[in-house]
């Protein structure tokens, strides 16, 4: 039985042998195909490679640089909104202190001259003139300064700024967050920081904005002529609409542009400018009127004793003038001021914005047309529906030689 076993695992071995035999033996001849290995330039492969990496590097290299450095912009601007919120409370109560104290001041030196004029033999009334017009001196004093640095304005501009750097910190986190920057985006945010630092300066001395020029002028808080300059190389060049739009443009929505603009500029830039010239008038004369009258209060109270007009004068001048020390600095006549400065810097801002990008020939380099037409409605407050009716009814009032019957803004 085990012969058998044996023999049997033989033949079959010998049959698996012979069955891998013919299988090779049967296999056809593939033809021969001529391949000639060509000499590689391996050195010149290797350098190319090892070269690769190290322009891969310098370009990330380049890449940080410039996040780096806008990094650095974002953490000046960061701390430039704090410092601009604190200034702006901090001047706030330089207004209600102030107010505050120069009323008092000045209603306690009413009160002792006319304790002065109704005092009889036995009353201190050398003392009580002396005080009299000491307080009012003060208060004439105090008034200058207050009247001088409008502190109601200095908080508004502080406020505009805090709200202006923030926005440009918005546009920072997001231009690192959509897109790869360059080193023309770093100047560029560079030269709005110093912009606006020179639009609302922090310190007093030296570098503070005149608080009564000589005409009312927007206020302006952004690179002048920045694109402007850029584009000098498209002038002359006319672009060539086709039927269909290209990145979001075409001659319509040029034209609703430019009609837009010229809404813009006859009723809301004119009317801020209106308001401006008043409020400035109007802070003008308070900011003389207060001062005049402490100190014609000061020096007929000097006079008390000597005649009943010297107290009548002393005391109505100083009721007056503590009554146009309120109006002036409780109402912030000079925050209304700088709001209307600020108004209409808004919109010539927005004016310059839609004419630099309608100069721009190249409609490739332009902001998409649509996104462009919905930050202008949203700056002003409309729908898209809206803003092309306002650009409609813009278009019929110029063809009739009439003004807008309502203002592009809705938001102030």
């Amino acid at each position: 039985m085990a012969s058998l076993q044996s023999s049997t695992l033989l033949f079959s071995s010998s049959s698996s042998s012979s069955n891998k035999v013919n299988a090779a033996i049967h296999v056809p001849k593939l033809p021969r195909i001529p391949f000639s290995v060509s000499k590689m330039p391996t050195r010149d492969l290797v350098e190319e490679l090892n070269a690769r990496p190290i322009e891969l590097k310098s370009l990330s290299s380049s890449s940080s640089t410039v996040n780096s450095q806008l990094y650095a912009v974002l953490e000046a601007v960061s701390d430039r909104v704090e410092m601009h919120k604190n200034v702006g409370e901090q001047r706030d109560n330089w207004n209600t202190l102030l107010l505050n104290s120069i009323n008092m001041i000045t209603l306690a030196a009413s009160t002792l001259a006319g304790v002065a004029a109704m005092g009889g033999a036995g009353v201190p009334l050398l003392a009580l003139k002396l005080s009299s017009a000491l307080l009012y001196s003060a208060a004439t004093g105090m008034l200058l300064i207050m009247n001088k640095i409008q502190p109601s304005q200095l908080a508004e501009e502080q406020r505009n700024a805090a709200r202006l750097f923030t926005q440009l910190q918005t546009e920072i986190q997001t231009m690192l967050a959509l897109r790869t920057p360059s080193q023309e985006d770093v100047k560029k945010v560079m030269e709005n920081v110093l912009a606006l630092d020179k639009a609302y300066p922090l310190p007093l001395l030296g570098a503070m904005l005149d608080k009564f020029p000589a005409t009312f002028e927007p206020a302006i808080w952004w690179p002048e002529n920045q694109c402007r300059e850029e584009n000098k190389s498209n002038e002359g060049r006319k672009q060539h609409y086709t039927k269909m739009e290209k990145n979001g443009w075409n001659e319509e929505l040029e034209v609703e542009m430019r009609d837009i603009i010229q809404a813009v500029k006859t009723k809301d830039i004119e009317d801020y400018v209106r308001l401006g010239n008043l409020a400035l008038k109007i802070n003008k004369i308070l900011a003389i009127s207060g001062p005049l009258l402490t100190g014609i209060a000061a020096v007929s109270s000097a006079f008390v004793g000597n005649g009943s007009w010297a107290a009548i004068v002393a005391v109505t001048a100083g009721a007056l003038a503590s009554t146009v020390t309120t109006f002036e600095h409780g109402v912030q006549v000079g925050m209304v001021f700088e709001m209307y400065r600020n108004c209409a810097g808004f919109f010539r801002r927005l004016e310059e914005s839609i004419e630099v990008t309608l100069e721009e020939g190249d409609l490739e380099k332009r902001e998409n047309g649509k996104l462009f037409e919905m930050k202008v409605a949203l700056q002003l407050g409309r729908s898209l529906s809206q803003l092309k009716e306002l650009a409609r009814k813009s278009a019929s009032s110029h063809s009739h030689g009439t003004e807008v019957d309502e203002f592009a803004s809705r938001l102030f």
